[in-house]
This record gives C-alpha cells, structure tokens and sequence, in this order.
C-alpha cells in the first residue's frame, strides 16, 4: 500500500515527491483524477487519492509561502478540524447522557477530576494518529492492512463499521429525542437529521464539508453557560478533588460501570481511525505537525470542559433531587431538567444533545467509509465526486439511513443500550491501542516522528489501566455485583 524504498529512507510519503507528480500537464492531471479503478496506486508509489487532494494542499503551500501574522491566522484556520471536530465529536449524545446520568448518580464527585485526566488521555491518543497520518499520508485502517496484513486489515475494517453502526444508533436516538422535546415527530426529526447530513456531502470538497461540521460543533459549548445557570460553589468544586469527592453510596459495580462508561465516551477506537484519516485527506504533512497537535490539544481541552460542565450541571439540578437516572432516555433527561430548571434549560439541554448525534454521526460515518475505502483499496476521498467514489459514499449512505432506521422500529430497545455502547467502545479499545502503538513505533514508517519514552509510558499505562478496570467489571458480575 506505500512504496517501500521511499519508507526505508524515513518517509513514506515525500511531499517533494508529490509536487513532482502534481506539477504534470493539466490534461494529464485530469486523466489521472478520473482514474477510478481499484487499482490506485502509480508506479511512483503515489495514490491517486493524494492527487485528489492537490487543492487542498497547494492552498496551504501558499499560505507557509507569507511571513505575516494575519497569514499564520489563517494557516491555523485552515489547518485545524480534524482534532477539534473529533474531540467535539467525542461528546456525542451517548456522551452526553453517559455524563448527564453520572453527575445525576453521584453529583459533583471524583468524576470531575477523572474527566480533567482524560483531557490528556485524549490527546496523547489522538496526537499519535495526527502524528501517523501527517507522516504517512495513509488512513488508519490502510496502515494496520499495509503493516499486520490482510486478515488483521479486514477484522478492523469489519469491527469498526459494525460498532460505529451501533454507536451511529445512539446519535439519532438523541437527535430524535432532542427535536421530539421541541415539537418535531420522532419519525420526522429522525428522517430530516438523516437528510441534512447527506445533504453536506453535495459541497464535494473536504475541507468546506469540515467548516460546516465544525460551525454545528460550535453548539456544543452551550452546556458551559448551563453549567452556570445551576449555581455551583468553588468549594463544591474543589471539593470533589478531595477525598471526600469519592462516593460513599450506591454499589462498587455502578461506580466502576460508570467509570468505564466516561472512560469510553472519552477515547474511542473510531476516533483513531476518523482523525487519521481526515489529517489525510485534509492533504497536511509532517511539517503540519505543530498546528496539527495545538488543534488537538485545543479540541481536547475543549472536550474536557464540556463534559465537566454537563456533570455539574446535572450533579446540581438532578442529584440534589435523589432522581435515579440510570434507566432515563434521551428525551427523559429534557423533560426533568425543564420541570426542574424551566423550559429554557430544557430546550438548551436539547439543542446541544441534537448538535452532539449530528457531528458524531457525521463522524462515524466518515470513519466507516474511509476505512473501507482504505482497505479494500477503492477511491476513498470526500473530494471525489459521487460517481468517481461510489463504493465510499455508498458506506457513508448506508450507515447513515440504516441507523435512522433502526430508531424508528417500534418499542426498540434504546435506553440502556446508549450506556452499552460506551462499554463496548471501552472494551474495544485496547486491541486499537496496540496496533497504533506499534505504527508510530515504526521507525520505517515514522523515521524521526517516532514515539518519545513518555509517550509510550503513557500508551502502556493507559492499556493497563483499561484492560484492568474492565476485568474488575467482569469480576464484579460474575459476582453478583448490579448496576
């Protein structure tokens, strides 16, 4: 999938080597564009599909080309999206109920300071794919098929589209339910979310396509002025970094589900692969990589702050009322918050849960058909046009209508099945770890982009740390324990 000579000299992708290819006659360039057969690769190594992305990077070149400020501004403008978009899509409506449900179950506890940590678990997780794309020029799932071989390159393929399929369930679960609090049928606020998504991909050009997923991402900081509104004390805050911040009711097994819950809305294995791949499309290369990781910290911190602040809001509003909400719906939670707090906190709740399905399932969908796309190795660019990518565009359909679908089946289990989705996203995550682990370790393919000492500390502390509180959960099961 990448030419090994270039590899062995540290970068698998020269960028020269690109601008090379790019500068041929335009009539040439248009025969190679429309070059829509499986066979993508030419005989210089390079895809197809960075030719695709020429726009995007010479517009970049000549914004690196001007020293001003102002230039720089802009540079950032451009370059940043694929870590802020997959942070904020990170809170996604599973996200939101899984935060909502532990601030209503424990208040302002231990979980606040867990979900600052996970602010650095995020980043340090999704720098190294930033990192990896950049270098590389090559979606995730089209590394592990290049480096671990087929059968690993179609188990994450399949894996990934059939829990992103599930996950996709639970974002129209929650856009459904926030337009249905407002006045809009389930059925049709279901099917106009399918719709404007689809919609989207008419602009035909990644980059137009990110702005406008990230203008609906905006929505998302609208939980912070909630925060507010419920009246939180700097010593109720603080409090929650003390000991006394850790909960002394309810079962060991809810607080560990609980834990494992926000652990898995806060690093997924879909936002690997969405990221990476989105960094590749976007057309940056390693000389990218100072914008690439300050959007990824940006996006992350911007994660962290948001999650807190729907944990306090709803420790405020709905633990101080003993509400259990461990069995509440989407539309449960608008409900309650607008007797409690009035309308105008329910409708806000609800703008920002329907904001937090639709970037998430744009995100989703669009790491589901990259990777296929990747692997099976077809046209896999959202600067393509429909007919030159069909199988791409097709996953991205099919994900899309299929879960909205799915929502509309009459007495579906939804409810629990949003907290589940969370778990199954935890427990799926190590295998994910580990592959990228070994791809930014590759001194072949990162040549001095490698893993520092920290960084791999860190990676094997996380894996740890996850593969040892899901088997506490298993243990606690098994045991008798109850959520």
């Amino acid at each position: 999938m990448y030419n090994k000579d270039l590899a062995e000299q540290g970068d698998p992708m020269p960028t020269k080597h690109i601008s090379k290819t790019i500068s041929k006659p335009t009539k040439n360039k248009k025969a190679f564009l429309n070059d829509t057969t499986p066979k993508l690769m030419t005989n210089d190594g390079i895809k197809s599909e960075d030719m695709v992305r020429v726009r995007e990077r010479q517009q970049i070149e000549r914004l690196k080309s001007k020293k001003s400020f102002l230039k720089k501004i802009m540079l950032f403008l451009i370059l940043m999206g694929p870590g802020m978009l997959v942070m904020l899509a990170d809170n996604d409506a599973g996200g939101v109920i899984t935060y909502a449900i532990t601030g209503a179950t424990y208040g302002i506890s231990i979980f606040i300071p867990f979900l600052i940590l996970m602010i650095f678990v995020a980043y340090i997780v999704q720098e190294m794919t930033a990192r990896l794309g950049a270098v590389t020029h090559r979606g995730h799932a089209e590394m592990i098929f290049s480096r671990f071989g087929k059968g690993w390159g179609l188990f994450s393929m399949g894996d990934l589209i059939i829990s992103n399929f599930l996950t996709l369930i639970t974002e129209f679960i929650g856009m459904g339910a926030a337009l249905l609090f407002i006045g809009v049928p389930l059925a049709l606020g279901v099917l106009i979310s399918a719709a404007i998504l689809l919609f989207i991909l008419s602009f035909r050009r990644y980059l137009v396509i990110e702005k406008i997923i990230l203008a609906f991402a905006v929505l998302n900081l609208i939980y912070i002025p909630l925060a507010f509104i419920a009246h939180p004390t700097i010593a109720q805050i603080l409090k929650a970094f003390s000991f006394a911040g850790i909960p002394s009711t309810g079962s060991l097994t809810t607080l560990v589900f609980l834990l494992i819950a926000n652990l898995g809305t806060t690093i997924a294995p879909w936002m690997l692969f969405y990221q990476q791949s989105a960094v590749v499309d976007k057309g940056s290369v390693k000389e990218d990589l100072f914008y690439g990781k300050l959007d990824t910290f940006i996006g992350a911190v911007m994660m962290g702050i948001i999650s807190v602040a729907i944990v306090v809001f709803t420790a405020m509003t709905l633990h101080t009322t003993g509400t259990n909400t461990l069995s509440y719906t989407d539309l449960d939670f608008a409900n309650t918050i607008s007797k409690i707090m009035g309308n105008y906190a329910g409708v806000l709740f609800s703008i920002g849960l329907f904001e937090a399905g639709f970037v998430a399932a744009f995100a989703l969908a669009s790491s589901s058909a990259w990777a296929f796309g990747e692997v099976m190795d077809l046209p896999h660019s959202f600067n393509r046009k429909f007919s030159e990518a069909k199988p791409f565009y097709a996953i991205f359909f099919a994900s899309i209508i299929g879960a909205a679908l799915v929502v509309l089946i009459p007495n579906a289990p939804l409810g629990f099945f949003t907290l589940l989705v969370q778990i199954t996203a935890t427990i799926l995550m190590p295998p994910a770890l580990i592959f990228l682990y070994f791809l930014v370790n590759d001194r072949s393919l990162m040549g001095d982009k490698v893993n520092g000492k920290f960084t791999n500390i860190a990676v094997a502390a996380i894996i740890i740390g996850i593969i040892a509180m899901n088997t506490l959960l298993a243990i606690l099961l098994v045991n008798g324990g109850h959520i």
